[in-house]
Formats: C-alpha cells, sequence, structure tokens
C-alpha cells in the first residue's frame, strides 16, 4: 500500500470522486503519446512488484498502449496468472521473474531477464506498509525491509537501467511514493521515512537526468484501494478519498514529463499544499492524526 489520507475536509470524497471518475476515460485515452514520446516505439517497461494494486495497474495500462513489459515480484503464482492476460488481451510480449527484491543478487537475476532488451521505463512499485503498527511493537528485520524496499532497491535499479537511457537521450524512471511521506509520521515511522527518501531521490535524480531527455516521477499516492489497503484492515476507507490504483497508475504515466513529483487525485494535491503549509511539528501531528483516523486507532 502506498497510500496514506490527511483527514481534513480538503482530503474528503464527495465531489472530487465524481470528477475524478468522469475524467478516468479521458486520461486513459491520452496515455498512448504520454508513453511512447517518453520511452519509445520499441522500448520494454520494466515494472517491480506488478501483480497487484498500482504495479498490475500500470501493467495493465501500459500493455494496453501496444509496449512490452518485464514484471518481477517475489510471488510466482500471481505473474503466471496476469502474464498470460496481457498476451492474449494486448497482443504485447511479457517477461517474468520471480524474485525477492530484498537479496543481494535481485538485480543480477532480474538482468538475465532484461538481457538484450531496451528497457525505456523503470517503475518500482515495491515497498507497501501493511497497516498502523508502533515502532517498538515492529520488528527491526521489518523496518529494515522497509527501508530496503523503498530506499536501496530503488537506487540500485535506477544506477542498473539509467545509463543506457542517458545515451540514447530517452527513457522513464516512476517511482511509487506517498503522501506518508510529506511528513513524519505516527504508527507508520519507517514507512513514512523510507516513502520521503523515494521523493528527494527522484527529485534529485530529475534534476540531473531531464536535461539529458530521461524523464524521472515520483507518483506520491494518497489513500488507495488496494488489495494490501483492505488486507491492513482500513475499518474506514470509504470516509476518505480513496482512489482506484488504476486512476493512480494512469495520472502517473500521464503526467510522466511532469516530473520530479506528482500527486494523483484533486484532493491529494490540495492536501499536499496543506501541509506543505503546516510547521514540520504540525504537519506531523496532522499525518499522525489522519493515520489513526484511517486505521481506526485511538492515540
Amino acid at each position: 500500500m502506498s497510500d496514506l489520507a490527511v483527514s481534513t475536509p480538503a482530503f474528503r470524497n464527495r465531489p472530487a470522486l465524481r470528477r475524478r471518475r468522469a475524467k478516468s476515460a479521458v486520461l486513459t485515452g491520452l496515455l498512448v503519446a504520454a508513453v511512447v514520446l517518453a520511452i519509445g516505439v520499441l522500448a520494454w517497461v520494466l515494472i517491480y512488484v506488478a501483480i497487484q494494486g498500482i504495479g498490475a495497474s500500470f501493467a495493465r495500462l501500459i500493455a494496453a498502449q501496444g509496449v512490452n513489459v518485464v514484471l518481477a515480484a517475489r510471488r510466482p503464482e500471481p505473474l503466471a496468472a496476469l502474464a498470460p492476460v496481457l498476451r492474449t488481451e494486448e497482443g504485447v510480449d511479457v517477461r517474468t521473474i520471480s524474485v525477492d527484491l530484498t537479496s543481494a543478487d535481485f538485480l543480477d537475476q532480474v538482468g538475465e531477464v532484461t538481457s538484450g532488451l531496451d528497457v525505456g521505463l523503470v517503475v518500482w512499485n515495491a515497498g507497501a506498509t501493511h497497516g498502523a503498527t508502533p515502532f517498538l511493537a515492529a520488528s527491526e528485520r521489518s523496518h529494515l525491509g522497509l527501508v530496503y524496499l523503498n530506499c536501496a532497491g530503488p537506487l540500485a535499479a535506477c544506477y542498473r537501467y539509467v545509463g543506457p537511457m542517458v545515451e540514447r537521450e530517452r527513457g522513464g524512471i516512476v517511482l511509487v511514493g506517498s503522501m506518508a511521506g510529506v511528513a513524519g509520521c505516527a504508527l507508520t515511522v519507517t514507512y513514512s521515512a523510507a516513502k520521503a527518501f523515494e521523493q528527494v531521490f527522484a527529485e534529485g535524480l530529475w534534476s540531473e537526468l531531464h536535461p539529458h531527455g530521461v524523464d524521472v516521477l515520483a507518483v506520491l499516492a494518497g489513500a488507495t484501494k488496494t488489495p494490501a489497503l483492505l488486507r491492513s484492515g482500513v475499518p474506514n476507507a470509504e470516509e476518505f478519498n480513496v482512489m482506484t490504483s488504476d486512476e493512480v497508475a494512469a495520472e502517473g504515466l500521464l503526467h510522466l514529463a511532469d516530473g520530479p513529483v506528482w500527486i494523483p487525485g484533486e484532493a491529494n494535491r490540495a492536501g499536499f499544499e496543506y501541509l506543505r503549509s503546516q510547521t514540520r511539528r504540525d504537519a506531523a501531528a496532522t499525518m499522525s492524526d489522519a493515520t489513526r483516523a484511517l486505521w481506526g486507532v485511538d492515540e
């Protein structure tokens, strides 16, 4: 889940949800030009964790534009289910690899699958939190896992695949971040900090690579209706401005050239500006209150 909402009026559902759905068809219709312009007609897209939620939405939307994809995820069964659907329904080539993204050699394993391919876009969608947990109630290993998936992993993937993009002066990187990284947050302490890294990393990388024709975008998702969110036991999801994973992925692709940061959803963008207007102490309090409200946790 790359998704937290803020408990202010600007973040509530209501009219914004209806307007968003009305625009979804228009957004999808513009994706062909956005993707092809950024990465080229013959390029492949490498998607990390493309089996459920936002990652799977990226895979489906990109394949629907006629672009070949490489899907990487830890669990083989969902990969085996998604790949033939994309091949049959969209007529694209699909390669898959089951790999633990926390393993020291995960890039070498992925590299065997992408060898000889022109990888024009890398989408990193790994590193979800799975609920609201006090810092000391989670294991040290789980905290370090979040750091690796959200910090070391995307850094290593970018380092491996950005070079050829710079050489041909075309390509793109999408890091799926979270509104949770805009400010420190109780109950998702390490997740929020790790997502903050993704945003700042994307901003710096964009500053270096944009002059060379390579787009870099951090997509800061708010509360998103994903399997991970539902598994986490959120009791009040519908009270917030919960987007669908297709909507988040579509906005990310459409705004690939509008880096370094894009916040999907009008209400989320308003909330982002609201948090930026606060002191750091107040922003942390706002985010912490929102997290407690989202998961129905008392202070």
